[in-house]
């Protein structure tokens, strides 16, 4: 009789029900069905003067260890949730290797060509309540725009950085990139504001 618990032909919801019950075998299965197509994908985007002991493949590698043995409060809602996670994770990571290799703190400007009249994100969330807006909003944006603005912002990666983190063929492209990213945050943050008005108004006049 075949057995009807193996791994190997579980979904990958199943696995990660099973990884976060302490089962290593399903955990082996999970890392072997997205090792490859992860390593595949980041092949590259970690520049040859950031790597150290460390290449590209030991990243990724890493990177899912770390996610598949700390996801307790991950719940997957579509086909293809969970490898776009680790994903976004692998793509933290090499974010991460390249700011330590560089051993330069973040902090720089969002974009020096976005017009000065216009407040950055990050300016606008100077404050805690703003703070929360603006990772509200980072949610709302679309995948590739998130990154960016992460890579560019929280991480402080140059235009070049980005460029091969990202897969942009120059850095003159990645800036481009940013700054449209850096115009669709200022208006999600733009909305989220002006619908908290209201609610500010209608609180403090009760």
């Amino acid at each position: 009789m075949l057995p009807t618990t193996n791994p190997d032909a579980q979904s990958s919801t199943q696995l990660l029900e099973r990884v976060k019950g302490g089962d290593e075998d399903a955990l082996g299965v999970l890392i072997g069905r997205y090792l490859t197509p992860l390593r595949r994908w980041a092949h590259g985007r970690l520049p040859a003067w950031a790597r150290t002991a460390s290449d590209t493949q030991d990243v990724v590698q890493d990177a899912v260890l770390s996610v598949l043995r700390h996801l307790d409060s991950f719940a997957p809602e579509r086909t293809g949730a969970l490898h776009a996670y680790l994903r976004t994770a692998v793509l933290h990571r090499i974010f991460d290797e390249i700011r330590q290799a560089r051993r330069r703190p973040p902090g720089v400007e969002l974009d020096d060509s976005v017009t000065s009249a216009m407040a950055s994100p990050f300016e606008l969330a100077a404050d805690q309540e703003d703070r929360e807006r603006f990772e509200a909003a980072l949610n709302d944006l679309r995948e590739e725009d998130r990154e960016l603005i992460i890579a560019r912002v929280e991480w402080g990666l140059s235009y070049e950085e980005l460029a091969v983190a990202l897969g942009k063929p120059t850095a003159a492209a990645a800036r481009v990139a940013v700054r449209r990213a850096v115009l669709r945050m200022a208006e999600v943050m733009g909305r989220k504001r002006a619908a908290d008005r209201p609610e500010r108004t209608t609180g403090s006049s009760s």
